[in-house]
């Protein structure tokens, strides 16, 4: 028999399995199995061409990037150097020269 995972939410252990979700029967928490699997073995971030990326690499941003509520662009080829690996959406944070500090998804860049 094969353990659940608790809930992420309450930390409830009477969690089931609803196709390719998770579900909480106390809170009515769902999620994702391929996140709770990511949680398991310690998710790996990848840029663009499946490169692993890790704490103090250094970066290039392979599309034009628009900052939101600016009219700055961060541009191809822009080179970011020391990143922070986070969780979240936007798994790269650093700072760029001239923008400032900004968080970025690995799917735009490649490993310099």
């Amino acid at each position: 028999m094969t353990t659940l995972p608790q809930c992420p939410s309450c930390s409830s252990e009477y969690t089931y399995e609803d196709g390719e979700m998770f579900v909480c029967p106390e809170c009515a928490h769902e999620w994702p199995k391929a996140a709770a699997e990511s949680v398991e073995t310690g998710s790996v971030v990848r840029d663009a061409f499946g490169n692993q990326l890790n704490d103090g690499d250094s970066v290039t941003v392979i599309k034009d990037l628009k900052i939101k509520g600016s009219s700055a662009v961060v541009k191809v080829g822009t080179k970011v150097r020391n990143i922070r690996i986070i969780s979240g959406d936007h798994d790269i944070d650093c700072k760029i020269d001239g923008i400032g500090a900004m968080q970025l998804k690995s799917e735009f860049v490649k490993k310099a």
